[in-house]
């Protein structure tokens, strides 16, 4: 029996800084079961293609058979063919990392074609490198080009996604199959060129596509055609995050022309016994939530006795075989939080998997994806974090959760810190008062340099209804610990939640306003609230005030649903205004004009305080007796002392700065122990109570507290001594 063969692809298009990493994860697992797998990203493949000297030499001469039929702006970018031809190769360099020195001559004058993408763009302020001014225009040379394609050869192409509309709109399988049948056009011609150099190369026995987004659905399907063309015998599989949210109720027949098998949820274990039944050892009926097509009729299937296989068993995501000096910095924002999506590499983990609070209800709660909740062991967590720096030579970690929990956090930062693991790292999180200012600083000790989370509506009565578990108030106390520690912040906002109006969408606004006028968000996007098919609005949008419109569902995706609100209102026309602001905002600019400012149409005025934000920070309490309750750590240096009479100076080496205190020599000896005792040293230690401190020290219970509220005590707080 032939051993088997797996191939894994990303279909284009998602990010081009980085591997999505749905096929590292499973790539690492298979492996680890001694399948042999291997893995291809066939969107930065693609985009090199197109970003060549033959790529583009190939673009402008079909371009040059059809000018008659091209857009102005294309016919003015085609006079400076020979400036793209002779750029395309240095600026790809440039964006890898590969060629640094390029950055001056970039920036000169005529070096670079300048299209549409240039235009009308501000000058830089002084605090912009001349490198990050260089990726910029570099970005913006690649974004030209990009538009050429999209408006002269296929409207398919863009720079994170490939015929994303075509996913987004695909209730039937019609519209797939109308696009499947057009003649391609040279983009496509590349990806199955590309496709097929891994098929031979590898010789797969199972073909895995991931589909992750609505723009990897097309060029999936495509490579799917493909496959079925030239090997209909090979069986091809889809799965990801696309396929878990929209793809749950396939009942079109047609769609197993293209492929074999539809897994969902978590793909280790229905690909593991999709292997099994294709080596003979598994009934078909047996296969782990897995849909197949059976007498023309899709046959849906899970075997209960096949647990998901937790976060201790399912190995470390592996990146062999993608080539990550070849991915792209596309800067199209100088700002700092922003562009942590866009440049540079990161190694993925999942803390935990699924989300500890699992109760807004317009999230997929429901689903695995969010209700299956564990977190991975932080030892194993560790060793995976070990085992990605030896295999990348990269010490950037993101960390893809739903939503990070704070224990498993806190619990990681230790287990950093005590084995001298030096890393930087970002995840999303909730805002919840559980990250205190002590725990930030922690988490910034360990490499934490920015989070991502929900505020969603900047509007308390909002978040009870949307059952958020948060308050406007606790975001922005929570939002200023982070600010204090170091760590940026993206915000994810919502507008036209079930029965909001549009006072409440103004006052949210002036809120964000403040927070960002603060410093306290770095960055932040606003969406338009959607109905999703497996949310709790969406299974019972009647309990919200909603009524659905559509799409009807004919038979092949279905998640984001049409709707009327009965007891909202909140126009399209808001959402122009909003994006306005906070282009404006993370630029630093209109940060003092009232908020109306950026809406074309009337608005009222906010009725949120200009002060509202200051006056919370200003009477912000500390709660002593939740502090009474923690445990100690030192994230300083050495601590050493020196005699002087009847009292000694404390010397305390600090992160940023030193600190002296001249103290009675029995409180700096039980100063130096206890420090010592808190600072993180081997693995899984324990570290001081609190309350437990208070028995060595020297002298009665009643000064032991006065010492806590003593000017030495906060300094040694300020220096490096976290309560966590």
């Amino acid at each position: 029996m032939t051993s088997p063969r797996v191939l894994l692809v990303i279909p284009p298009l998602t990010q081009l800084n980085t591997p999505y990493p749905s096929i590292t994860y499973l790539t690492g697992f298979l492996q680890s079961r001694r399948i042999h797998t291997e893995q291809a990203d066939l969107g930065i493949e693609m985009v090199l293609r197109l970003f060549s000297q033959d790529g583009l030499r190939s673009v402008f001469k079909q371009l040059h058979n059809n000018t008659a039929a091209l857009p102005r702006e294309a016919l003015h970018m085609m006079k400076a063919e020979h400036q793209y031809l002779e750029m395309i190769e240095p600026v790809v360099s440039f964006l890898q990392g590969r060629n640094p020195g390029l950055a001056a001559r970039l920036m000169e004058p005529n070096v670079l074609p300048q299209g549409p993408r240039f235009r009308g763009r501000r000058t830089f302020p002084r605090s912009v490198s001349p490198t990050d001014r260089a990726k910029q225009w570099a970005t913006f040379f690649l974004e030209d080009l990009a538009d050429l394609v999209q408006a002269t050869m296929t409207p398919h192409f863009g720079l994170s996604r490939y015929a994303e509309q075509i996913g987004r709109s695909a209730s039937s399988f019609d519209q797939i199959l109308t696009s499947l049948a057009q003649p391609r056009n040279l983009i496509d011609e590349w990806l199955l060129e590309l496709f097929w150099k891994h098929v031979r190369r590898t010789q797969p026995t199972l073909l895995g596509l991931s589909i992750p987004f609505p723009g990897n659905l097309y060029g999936a399907f495509l490579i799917a055609q493909s496959m079925k063309q030239r090997h209909p015998d090979l069986p091809v599989v889809i799965g990801g995050g696309y396929v878990n949210t929209e793809l749950r109720r396939v009942a079109d027949p047609r769609v197993f022309d293209y492929v074999d098998f539809i897994t969902l949820d978590n793909g280790e274990r229905p690909l593991l016994s999709l292997i099994e039944h294709l080596a003979g050892r598994r009934p078909r009926r047996t296969l782990c939530r897995t849909m197949y097509r059976e007498q023309n009729r899709v046959v849906y299937t899970h075997d209960p006795s096949l647990p998901d296989f937790t976060m201790d068993e399912i190995g470390c995501p592996t990146y062999q075989g993608l080539t990550l000096d070849r991915y792209l910095t596309i800067l199209d924002s100088t700002n700092p939080m922003h562009r942590l999506w866009s440049e540079g590499h990161w190694n993925k983990l999942t803390v935990a998997h699924g989300c500890y609070w699992k109760q807004c209800t317009f999230c997929d709660v429901g689903l695995n994806y969010i209700s299956r909740y564990e977190m991975t062991p932080t030892e194993r967590l560790i060793r995976q974090i070990e085992q990605l720096i030896a295999e990348t030579g990269c010490r950037g970690f993101h960390f893809v959760d739903e939503a990070a929990p704070p224990a498993a956090l806190k619990a990681l930062a230790l287990g950093l810190l005590e084995r001298r693991i030096t890393i930087r790292w970002w995840g999303n999180i909730r805002f919840e008062p559980a990250f205190s200012p002590d725990l930030c600083r922690l988490l910034a000790a360990s490499g934490c340099i920015a989070v991502t989370a929900g505020l969603e509506a900047a509007s308390d009565r909002l978040l009870a209804e949307m059952k958020k578990g948060i308050t406007v108030d606790q975001t922005a106390l929570v939002a200023g610990g982070f600010k204090e520690a170091g760590i940026l912040i993206h915000a994810y906002l919502m507008y036209g939640c079930p029965s909001e109006t549009v006072q409440e969408t103004i006052d949210s606004l002036e809120r964000i306003r403040q927070l960002i006028a603060a410093d306290l968000i770095q960055s932040a996007f606003w969406h338009r609230f959607t109905v999703t098919a497996h949310s709790p609005i969406g299974l019972n949008p009647a309990a919200h005030g909603l009524r659905v419109l559509g799409p009807t569902f004919q038979g092949f995706a279905e998640n984001d649903l049409q709707h009327e609100d009965r007891g909202g209102d909140t126009p399209a026309w808001l959402g122009e205004g909003l994006r306005r602001s906070l282009l404006n905002y993370l630029e630093r600019r209109g940060l003092d004009l009232d908020v109306r400012f950026w809406f074309d149409e009337k608005t009222p005025r906010p009725a949120v305080s200009s002060r509202w934000l200051s006056r919370l920070l200003t009477h912000r309490r500390i709660d002593e007796e939740t502090i009474r309750e923690r445990r100690l750590v030192w994230l300083g240096g050495n601590v050493t002392s020196e005699s002087v009479g009847t009292r000694s100076r404390l010397i305390l080496r600090g992160p940023q700065h030193d600190r002296i205190l001249m103290l009675p020599t029995p409180q700096v000896q039980w100063l130096t122990q206890l420090l010592s005792a808190a600072t993180p040293q081997q693995p899984s230690q324990t570290y001081p109570h609190m309350r437990e401190a208070g028995t060595g020290f020297p002298g009665t219970a009643s000064s032991y507290n006065r010492f806590l509220t003593s000017q030495a005590w906060k300094q040694i707080r300020a220096t490096g001594l976290v309560l966590v």
